[in-house]
C-alpha cells in the first residue's frame, strides 16, 4: 500500500517515524549542533515546514529522536560472578547496534537537554536493575549505577566516538573480561 492510500493517521505516523529515523543518523553522524531541521528534512526526502509540524524545532525533534530504551537484560539466570561481564557485554550490544545512543553520548557534552535526557536513563533504567542485582538501598543502588555509567560511557566515548586505536583495537572479549571486572567490582564491592 502507498503512503497515498494510507488513512491520514497511518500517513502522519509513517512521516513521524521516516523523520525520527533521519533525525537519529543526522544527530548520530554529526552531532546537535551541527544537525539543521534542513538537513534532517533533505535526507527524510521531505519539506523542513513538516519537521517544524511534527516537532516544533530543533530541541523537539531531539528529545523525540533521543527517546530511548536501554532494554536492560533480566540477568536473573546469570551467575552473580559473571554480572558485570553481562552488563559489558550488553552495553557493546546496544553502542554497536542503535546509533540513537551514540548521537545522545555525542550530544550529551555539549547540550544541557542531551545530558539531562542521558542522566534519567541512567537513573530510571540501570539504577533499578543495580538495586536488583546488587540487593542495595536506592541511594546505594544510585551510586553504583553511577560508577558502572563512568565505565560504560567512557568506553563508548573512547572506542566509538573519539576512536582512540588502541581501545578500538580490542577484541570484544578482552572488553568484556577486563571492563566487566570492573563493572563487578562496582555492583559488589569485590
Amino acid at each position: 500500500m502507498t503512503d497515498e492510500l494510507l488513512p491520514p493517521a497511518r500517513r502522519s505516523d509513517a512521516t513521524k517515524a521516516t523523520i525520527l529515523a533521519a533525525a537519529r543518523a543526522q544527530f548520530a553522524a554529526v552531532g546537535y549542533q551541527a544537525t539543521t531541521i534542513r538537513a534532517v528534512a533533505n535526507a527524510a526526502d521531505i519539506d523542513p515546514a513538516m519537521v517544524m509540524r511534527y516537532f516544533g524545532n530543533k530541541e523537539g525533534l531531539f528529545a523525540a529522536a533521543a527517546d530511548f530504551d536501554l532494554r536492560l537484560p533480566d540477568l536473573g539466570a546469570v551467575p552473580r560472578n559473571a554480572l558485570g561481564a553481562a552488563l559489558v557485554s550488553h552495553f557493546l550490544d546496544r553502542w554497536e547496534g542503535d546509533e540513537t545512543l551514540m548521537a545522545l553520548l555525542r550530544t550529551a557534552s555539549t547540550n544541557e537537554a542531551a545530558a539531562a535526557r542521558m542522566q534519567a536513563l541512567f537513573s530510571t533504567q540501570m539504577a533499578p536493575l543495580i538495586a536488583r542485582l546488587s540487593g542495595d538501598s536506592r541511594a546505594g543502588a544510585a551510586a553504583r549505577a553511577g560508577l558502572i555509567a563512568t565505565q560504560i560511557l567512557g568506553l563508548a566515548l573512547c572506542r566509538y566516538v573519539l576512536k582512540l586505536p588502541p581501545v578500538v583495537a580490542l577484541k570484544r572479549a578482552e572488553i568484556v573480561r577486563r571492563i566487566g571486572a570492573t563493572v563487578q567490582s562496582y555492583l559488589f564491592d569485590a
